[in-house]
């Protein structure tokens, strides 16, 4: 079954060009262009793509509003790859915050976003390690309730915490199954426990809560 792609995007060029990027890979398919959040909003109800590519500086809604409203107000609401330049982390972490599964520099090569698009598609968070470091002491520098949101940790399992203090290290599941000596399956399942516990969205909710928690700290 081929991946559902929406591009949106307010520059026409930009759209034509990720379009050929990625149609260049049979196992994905374009199904429509945005050109601002509230068109890809209302394009994501039509076409239920599997992916957005969303560009956050887009003219009316912009791309951190239509994220949030796709992730409000739809039930099954698409993965958000944002896509930005190098320079925006603070749109990149509120864009995060705002339900995004992840995010690429638009500069990568073609096939590290084809390989983006499928890893979001599938249900897993994508850092591009370029801005990463960056993201994450914006997370840190910001006032947030750190007592309120470490006390929640206490609703999970002790295995779940450890889960969830390995998961914010961002080590894979693989890894973490390798970690704790379990399988594969197992971590799957405390990984779904916990973030229903927290009510969090993915693996990348989990880090910026670990952060705004103050469970984990830039460089650790």
């Amino acid at each position: 079954m081929s991946v559902r792609v929406l591009v949106a995007d307010d520059q026409a060029l930009v759209r034509a060009g990720f379009r050929k990027i990625l149609e260049a890979d049979p196992s994905i398919e374009v199904v429509g262009e945005a050109a601002d959040g509230l068109e890809a909003v209302e394009c994501s109800r039509v076409l239920v793509p599997d992916v957005v590519l969303m560009d956050i500086r887009m003219p009316g809604l912009d791309g951190i509003a239509a994220t949030r409203r796709l992730s409000d107000e739809l039930k099954e609401s698409p993965r958000v790859l944002v896509l930005t330049t190098f320079g925006l982390e603070e749109y990149v972490y509120e864009a995060l915050r705002a339900g995004a599964s992840g995010f690429l520099l638009k500069d990568v090569p073609p096939e590290q976003l084809i390989a983006a698009v499928h890893v979001v598609a599938r249900g897993d968070a994508l850092l591009d390690p370029t801005i990463t470091r960056s993201v994450i002491e914006a997370f840190a520098s910001r006032p947030a309730a750190r007592r309120e949101l470490a006390g929640r940790l206490e609703d999970l399992t002790t295995r779940e915490r450890e889960v969830f203090d390995l998961v914010a290290r961002g080590l894979s599941n693989a890894e973490i199954a390798g970690e704790l000596v379990v399988g594969d399956g197992t971590v799957k399942t405390h990984v779904a426990h916990l973030l229903l516990k927290l009510g969090l969205r993915d693996r990348v909710q989990a880090v910026i809560y670990a952060y705004e928690a103050g469970v984990v700290q830039p460089g650790a």
